[in-house]
């Protein structure tokens, strides 16, 4: 099995930061098995700043970093060359850029493991496949984080699940053993793909849910929004990945329900934008963090053009997002193709 003793995660928003809590939790152990963690930021000013000031300015800066248990650097050659394993979570849509000038054999022999819950925009990939393709990773050297969980209640401490996706399952078991600690509990699947596409497509269904609490929709409604959504999800995963999956298992229906409904969703806080009249350029301004939904959207629904999968929902936000009708009509003619 592959080494896992120096983990590596790159980007420095939200999620990455609340990774970096997880692991720093194994890595504090008397026994640890992370003999090294680090950590890429975009710049050395901001890589300073963590060192010196002990947290996130941007992100979550509750979330005390500890020097001692993480290496903090901008420079990403040196950060990738030297880890076992990448712990990506950079938003999918500037994945590319972020990684474009390194030498391809960098990523030679290293285990890559997706925490973005976007595709690659140029490829129409999910980031496993990506670097399947790409960089020349063994399918058997990806692995997936998925949720629910958000990484405002990794700071607070709150107890949260991830599961870990992998064709390698005694890899997937050794990372989950890594993420555990007093707050969270990590499963593991062996649904690579599905969960990694669950986790795009929740994001979409969020910004509908998002969307329609703007326009003044109540709980109600919001129920059959979600209820139509995971069927829709299920759909796609069945004709993309014919794998028997369970889709009211936490990866799937658990990460759909709290990306929807909780005030942490940067989608449904997105979408909520979008509802109350916001353009989407508007709405992108005024946003700190990068709503996935809003890019997965558009690959998702360019993908369902050769698919001709039956996705109403992703139709809709389609139609509101990129085709310019407006969110309130809609929305109401979607109502009609609920159930």
């Amino acid at each position: 099995m592959k080494r896992l003793g120096n983990i590596a995660v790159i980007g420095g928003g939200s999620w990455a930061t609340a990774l970096v809590k997880i692991l720093s939790e194994h890595k504090a152990l008397p026994n640890t098995q992370i003999q090294k963690l680090q950590w890429w930021v975009r710049t050395e000013e901001k890589a300073e700043y963590i060192r010196t000031k002990l947290h996130n300015p941007d992100y979550i800066s509750a979330i005390e970093i500890h020097p001692e248990l993480v290496e903090v650097s901008a420079n990403i050659e040196a950060v990738v060359s030297s880890a076992d394993a990448l712990l990506i979570a950079i938003p999918a849509a500037f994945l590319e850029k972020s990684i474009e000038a390194l030498p391809k054999e960098l990523f030679k022999d290293k285990v890559i493991i997706s925490a973005i819950k976007g595709l690659v925009p140029s490829t129409k990939q999910i980031v496993g496949d990506y670097f399947v393709d790409v960089y020349g990773t063994s399918p058997k050297d990806v692995l997936v984080i998925s949720g629910p969980c958000h990484a405002e209640e990794v700071a607070n401490e709150k107890l949260s699940y991830l599961t870990i996706a992998g064709l390698n399952q005694d890899l997937a078991r050794h990372f989950a053993q890594l993420l555990s600690c007093a707050y969270i509990r990590s499963l593991v699947s062996a649904d690579v793909r599905g969960t990694e596409y669950g986790a795009v497509l929740k994001n979409i269904y969020a910004v509908a849910a998002g969307i329609c609490h703007g326009l003044g929709y109540g709980d109600n409604f919001q129920a059959v929004l979600m209820s139509n959504s995971i069927r829709e999800m299920k759909r796609f995963l069945r004709n993309l990945t014919d794998t028997d999956r369970k889709i009211n298992h936490s990866a799937y229906l658990g990460d759909l329900l709290v990306t929807g409904y909780s005030v942490h969703s940067r989608n449904r806080t997105f979408g909520n934008m979008i509802g109350k009249g916001y353009t989407v350029q508007a709405a992108q301004l005024e946003m700190k963090m990068i709503a996935e939904g809003y890019y997965a959207t558009a690959t998702i629904h360019d993908l369902n053009e050769k698919l001709q999968i039956k996705m109403p929902i992703m139709d809709t936000i389609h139609q509101i997002l990129y085709e310019g009708k407006p969110a309130k009509k809609a929305i109401e003619k979607l109502t009609e193709k609920l159930v």
